[in-house]
């Protein structure tokens, strides 16, 4: 489905996920236009250092419409990751995140469509569906607006499949569970607690350990990516990318220190608690329509992404990029 004679284009790519789609496809040989945020820095985030000779890394902000249609220029197929994901930092600072996700999503659409593009995957999350009503989580279990993160993302995927049905846009609306693995912000439970430990602090300080949630190495949520980009007939689709499996926080905690040969406990710091209301206690993906649309499947474990995760995070040059001591929202 990807013409490998047009430029692919990655917005986020300067992010986590955003950064190992980038090297997905460029190590199967496509054209990438990568799209890292404007700063007055110059800083590329994780795209720093990248000299691939398929590269093409580009600065902007997708709120602007206007430099929404010039990226998507020369462009056949565009992966939008760029988004605010921090779900603390929705709380204090809301309006960002309609302007970020839902508008920059409708600056994306309307420019792929004037474009003409051959498809354009949009990024939801799992957080759109809320604390489970029932598990397997499939695509049709009620969202449930839990932090103004997660409705922004229901705004996000409402724009996208809105331009299918008014203007027959080729949009397919990709939505990963929990993904995780080297470059994943301090934000996020499994990097705190493996930098936590690794700066040798052994009282861990974390959030409610009771929720579950369906893990995704990243390499596996790229693949995911890219097998939905080469689909065919998936237009105007929303379509979990999950492993089906679910496995607590605190387990998670257990399983960390384990693989990490320490002996640690930890304790509840209240400014990482979500309000009572807005906290997803449980989730775990359906995967049945993405294994029936596609070859994709899960590869890589809790136990072996954990390891991967542990050793790419203790390097000292990786390592150093944290601070564990410090709560990031």
């Amino acid at each position: 489905m990807i013409d490998k004679n047009k430029t692919v284009l990655v917005t986020g790519a300067d992010g986590f996920i955003g950064s190992h789609l980038t090297d997905l496809l460029l190590s199967e040989g496509y054209k990438v236009r990568a799209l890292a945020q404007y700063n007055s820095f110059n800083y590329l985030g994780w795209l720093e250092g990248n000299r691939h000779p398929g590269l093409e890394v580009v600065s902007g902000d997708v709120r602007d419409p206007n430099f929404c249609r010039e990226i998507c220029t020369g462009v056949g197929t565009a992966f939008h990751l760029a988004a605010l994901i921090a779900i603390p930092f929705s709380y204090v600072a809301p309006d960002s995140y309609v302007d970020t996700n839902i508008k920059g999503t409708l600056n994306m659409c309307q420019a792929a469509r004037d474009r003409g593009l051959d498809r354009i995957i949009v990024t939801s999350t799992s957080e759109v569906y809320g604390t489970a009503k029932y598990v397997p989580i499939d695509e049709a279990h009620p969202r449930q607006p839990q932090s103004p993160y997660s409705a922004s993302k229901i705004g996000a995927d409402a724009i996208a499949l809105s331009f299918r049905n008014a203007f027959d846009l080729p949009v397919v609306v990709a939505r990963p569970f929990n993904t995780y693995g080297p470059r994943q912000s301090a934000r996020a439970i499994i990097p705190t607690i493996i930098t936590q430990i690794a700066n040798g602090a052994t009282s861990i300080k974390v959030g409610d350990l009771s929720p579950t949630r369906d893990f995704n190495f990243v390499t596996d949520t790229c693949r995911g990516f890219l097998a939905l980009a080469n689909a065919e007939g998936i237009e105007g689709r929303e379509i979990n990318i999950a492993t089906g499996t679910e496995i607590s926080m605190r387990d998670t905690l257990e399983l960390i220190a384990s693989l990490m040969g320490k002996d640690v406990d930890y304790v509840v710091d209240p400014q990482r608690l979500r309000p009572g209301k807005s906290e997803v206690f449980r989730l775990c993906g359906d995967n049945r329509l993405i294994t029936e649309l596609t070859d994709w499947r899960p590869r890589i474990g809790i136990e072996e992404g954990l390891r991967l995760t542990i050793e790419w995070m203790t390097r000292p040059e990786n390592l150093s990029r944290y601070k564990s001591e410090v709560y990031n929202r």
